[in-house]
Parts: C-alpha cells; sequence; structure tokens
C-alpha cells in the first residue's frame, strides 16, 4: 500500500508591503525588549547606590555590591519581576490566542514603554521594583505575540525561518543601543534636567524606553491579523487554548523538555554575563578609572572655589562604572547580533534542530564557565579588561545565538490554537522564570561581607556551568519539531 505523499510547502513569495510593516514592527518590539530588559544589569548597581535608605545602626558597606543589603535588593529587582512576567506573560499568551496576535502585541509595548519611563523617576527601590515588574510583563507577553504572528505570516518554511532569524537580530541591536545609550547617558548627564536633584545617568538610561511607543502609535492602524489565526476564528475552527492541553499526552514531552533547556540558555546569560556590572567595579582597571575622574572633577570645582562632598564624588563614580560597563555590554551585544546572524543562515542550512542548537549550546559549556573563573582571579590584573571584552564579544555569540534559536523553534512545536499558550509556558516560565533564578543563585551564592567581586565571577562560572551542563544532556531529547499549522 503506497502512502499518501507530503504535501509540497507553499513557494516563497516576494514581501508585500503589509508583511514588511508588520516585520518592521516585530523588529521594533524584538529590539526594544532586550533594550528594556538589559537596562536592569546597567543601572542596578547605582540605582540601588542612589535609592537606598541606611537606616540607624546599618553598615553602609551592606548596601555595596555583594553587601547582604545590596544583595537582598539585587536578587529582588532580577527575580519578582522575572516571576511577574512568567504568570502574567503566561496568561498573555492565552489571550494572544484568544483575543489574536495584533492586540496582544501591541498593547504589551505601550505597558513596557511607559513602564521603563516611569521607573526614571522612582523615589524609593519599591517604586523602581514595581515598574520593573510592569516592563517585565510587557516583554514577555509582546515576545510571545510577536514570534505567533510571524511564524504564522509565512507559510513557506524557509522564508519563515529567514524571517524569524533576521527580525530576532535586531533584539541585539536593541542590546547595543541600551550599552550606548547608558553610555552616552552618563557621559552627557551633567547635560541634562536633574531629576529628583540629581543627574543619575541610570534614570535618563530608564526613560529612555518610552522610544518604542512613539513608531507603535503612528502604526498601530495599519497593521492587519494573523492570517491563519484569522482565518480559523472566521470559519469557526478555532479551538478553544488550554494551558492543561499542554500536560496531553501527545504534547506532555515537548512542553516540559522545551521548558527546561530554553530555561538553560536564560541560565547562562542571567547567572553570568548579565553580572558583569556587579563585578567589574571591582577591576584595577575601572577602580583606576574612577580615581582619575574624581580627582580631575575635583581639581575643576577646586579651580571654581568649590568642593565636592561625598553625593558629588559617589555620581561620579557611578557614571564612570556605568560608562565602562556599558562599553563591555557593547562588546557583548555586537556578539550578539553576530549570533543571531549566523542562526538565521545556519537556520536554513541545517535540518536537525537539535544539531543546530548544539551548535551554539556546547561550545558555550566551555567557554562561559572558563571564561568567569579566570576572571575570578584576574580583577587585580592591569589591562585584561581588554582579554574580558574579547571573550565577552564570543559569549554574546553563542548565548544570544540560542535565544535567537529558541524563536524559530518554539512556534513550529505547538498547533494554531496553542501557539501563544504553548510558547509562553516555555518562554515565561521556563526562561523567564526558570532562567532567571540563576540571577538571584548566583547573588545568593556569592553575598559576603566586605564585597567580594572575585567570588560573583566564580559563583557566575559555577551557576553558569551548571546550567549548561543540564541543557547539554538534555539536547539528546530535544523534540525535532513538525511544521504545524493545524
Amino acid at each position: 500500500m503506497s502512502t499518501p505523499e507530503k504535501p509540497l510547502a507553499p513557494a516563497a513569495q516576494a514581501l508585500t508591503s503589509v508583511q514588511w510593516l508588520i516585520c518592521t514592527i516585530a523588529s521594533i518590539g524584538f529590539a526594544f525588549d532586550i533594550y528594556e530588559l538589559l537596562m536592569l544589569p546597567l543601572i542596578v548597581k547605582t540605582a540601588i547606590a542612589d535609592l537606598h535608605v541606611l537606616t540607624p545602626g546599618q553598615n553602609p558597606q551592606d548596601w555595596l555590591p555583594g553587601g547582604p543589603l545590596y544583595v537582598g535588593w539585587a536578587r529582588m529587582l532580577f527575580f519578582v519581576p522575572a516571576i511577574a512576567g512568567g504568570v502574567f506573560g503566561l496568561l498573555g499568551g492565552y489571550l494572544t490566542d484568544r483575543l489574536g496576535r495584533r492586540t496582544v502585541l501591541t498593547w504589551s509595548i505601550l505597558l513596557y514603554a511607559f513602564g521603563a519611563c516611569a521607573a526614571g523617576f522612582s523615589t524609593s527601590l519599591y517604586q523602581l521594583l514595581f515598574f520593573r515588574c510592569c516592563v517585565f510583563v510587557g516583554v514577555c507577553v509582546e515576545f510571545v505575540a510577536a514570534v505567533a504572528w510571524l511564524a504564522e505570516l509565512f507559510p513557506n518554511p524557509h522564508q519563515r525561518e529567514k524571517v524569524l532569524g533576521y527580525t530576532q537580530a535586531f533584539s541585539s541591536l536593541g542590546g547595543v543601543m541600551v550599552a550606548l545609550m547608558n553610555t552616552a547617558a552618563a557621559r552627557f548627564a551633567e547635560d541634562l534636567p536633574a531629576i529628583q536633584g540629581v543627574n543619575a545617568a541610570w534614570r535618563y538610561t530608564l526613560i529612555s524606553g518610552l522610544i518604542p511607543a512613539i513608531p507603535l502609535i503612528v502604526i498601530r492602524p495599519f497593521l492587519p491579523e494573523s492570517p491563519a489565526w484569522q482565518k480559523k476564528r472566521q470559519e469557526g475552527t478555532l479551538k478553544r487554548p488550554s494551558i492543561g492541553e499542554l500536560f496531553s499526552p501527545q504534547l506532555l514531552g515537548t512542553t516540559l523538555i522545551t521548558t527546561i533547556v530554553f530555561a538553560t540558555t536564560f541560565g547562562l546569560a542571567f547567572g553570568a554575563i548579565q553580572q558583569n556590572p556587579q563585578i567589574l567595579p571591582g577591576h584595577v582597571d575601572v577602580k583606576a578609572a574612577v580615581e582619575k575622574a574624581q580627582a580631575a572633577a575635583s581639581e575643576k570645582a577646586a579651580a571654581e572655589g568649590k568642593k565636592l562632598g561625598p553625593k558629588e564624588l559617589g555620581a561620579i563614580k557611578g557614571n564612570t562604572t556605568d560608562a565602562i560597563t556599558g562599553r563591555v555590554q557593547t562588546w557583548q551585544e555586537m556578539g550578539g547580533l553576530l549570533g543571531r546572524v549566523l542562526l538565521a543562515v545556519l537556520a536554513v542550512q541545517v535540518a536537525s534542530r537539535r544539531t543546530l542548537f548544539r551548535l551554539f549550546q556546547i561550545p558555550s559549556l566551555f567557554l562561559i564557565p572558563g571564561l568567569y573563573w579566570w576572571l575570578s582571579n584576574n580583577l587585580n590584573t592591569a589591562g585584561s579588561l581588554w582579554t574580558f571584552q574579547i571573550a565577552v564579544f564570543l559569549a554574546g555569540v553563542l548565548v544570544v545565538g540560542q535565544m535567537s534559536f529558541w524563536g524559530n523553534y518554539i512556534p513550529l512545536v505547538f498547533p494554531v490554537h496553542l501557539r501563544g499558550t504553548g510558547e509562553s509556558f516555555a518562554a515565561n516560565i521556563g526562561g523567564r522564570v526558570i532562567g532567571t533564578a540563576a540571577a538571584f543563585i548566583t547573588l545568593t551564592l556569592s553575598a559576603s561581607t566586605p564585597p567580594n567581586p572575585a567570588k560573583i565571577a566564580l559563583m557566575c562560572a559555577l551557576v553558569a556551568g551548571s546550567y549548561a551542563v543540564v541543557g547539554t544532556v538534555l539536547t539528546f531529547v530535544l523534540p525535532e519539531p513538525r511544521h504545524q499549522d493545524e
């Protein structure tokens, strides 16, 4: 008995003006969701320094990176928004399947843009925490809605892979932009209007998160709904989404394995490379730059008959370290941009999704733990910051390439009526909650009095290495997706 032939995939077509418009707004969303997320590692140190309240009997060193009070708040700022993003992001994925991709995408971008802007005017750590939760919820929902939208816009598999790959490359552009914005804010802070009486660079960096709302307001009226989702809804064949269906016998293995391996990718990022701003202030090259900047500012003030107080010197220290960590972040994100482009190219060349993932994951198993072990032993080596920047570039290639992989992979393992819900569970519960928990673990294990940046680097190596081992093992059972359009 002959088996029926598999129907041929639709031929690739030139992009229409509407498709270009959708790709444009999705690219803006991808760029700025990373822009918003990577703000925190860049500004958390100086934000805590500015917003904390020293009560009687507290040791000021407890509020320095690595100190117990600093660690407590840094953990909350990293992990509580991730939990909020995971929970509400899962709800957002469900609403994406119920209400449509376009509506949810639009409101999610507006939510995180205005949340980021409001965070820049925070007067307490609790306010900053609340607005960061708003940002995380918006970002978590936006990623799911945008990926589902693009996956359903292009029925030709190769064209779909290319579009998903290249639009996600804008995520790394967002990382580069926030690093440059943070550097520029640090450089020109004194020329900008004071907020809460201080020219603090971290506030201007947060406020810049309003930018993605501007083009969205202009373009929103011209955006159509996903054709695949809209067709099923009009025909009355769109099934009602159900989180419980993700754990049915047909999808249980896919849901669990995808969620855990997705988490290992985020664990590499948040357990290690996103902790650079906590480590680098302890580097001998950064300390020398801070001393030079403070001496120059003090000399200028003395020439004008003034004397800088602790608050002004602290702002100079914060702005100087922010500028340096922003430069390192730029190297990392340039590597990430290359990683996303490589993924987009390889996605249509490598048939096996397991093999494609391993091309990025297995090298990171050795590079990232080794890099942070090396850093923990070279913080007092003058000139080693340059070597670290080169290595961070390579780490960005590997880790961000993996992140781009997930945007191509997860739309293909869930049916249309569960696409948003399934993606949201893997991305938000796996990546945003379990994966981001790596930051909580690293900060907890590295807590010490007095603060010890070398210990933070060593714990980065341990935590990232643990996540990488789990990811490597589970690639052997990672499901090969089917191009599901049912």
